[in-house]
């Protein structure tokens, strides 16, 4: 963790979130905290978790409800975006090469470069759209 002090609580989260494989909020994830007897401030959480996203080290989606969620997604070389289902919250990593085409075109079109951005596309997945 470059330019974090490593503490008891970083430490934490960190391992945490090594065992989570969708989006939690930091209620969500305090809650987790809690349940294995780690004694974290919400606060901390919330300090832990923007700084991580800060770094590269986690992912951060705004849901539809305006809450933001985080998840620490494996290493890639190419930008990606994600499904998410509405309900249970399962996320799928997708590449999506001609999205990454388009969003140069449009920036090129408007004389922009080194545009960065993030697209989440929120759905229903197959097993929640079966109950």
């Amino acid at each position: 963790m470059i330019g974090q002090r490593v503490t008891r609580q970083r430490v934490a989260i960190t391992e945490l979130l090594e065992d989570v494989d969708e989006f939690r909020s930091a209620q969500q994830i305090h809650q987790m905290l809690q349940e294995r007897g780690q004694e974290i401030g919400l606060a901390t959480v919330y300090r832990t978790l923007n700084a991580m996203v800060e770094q590269g080290q986690l992912e951060v989606i705004l849901q539809p409800t305006g809450e933001h969620t985080y998840l620490r997604c494996e290493p890639r070389s190419e930008h990606h975006h994600h499904l998410v289902c509405r309900t249970c919250g399962r996320t799928v990593d997708v590449a999506a090469p001609e999205l990454e085409q388009l969003v140069e075109a449009l920036a090129a079109s408007h004389d922009f470069s080194d545009v960065q951005h993030s697209i989440e596309f929120l759905g229903t997945c197959r097993d929640c759209a079966g109950a």
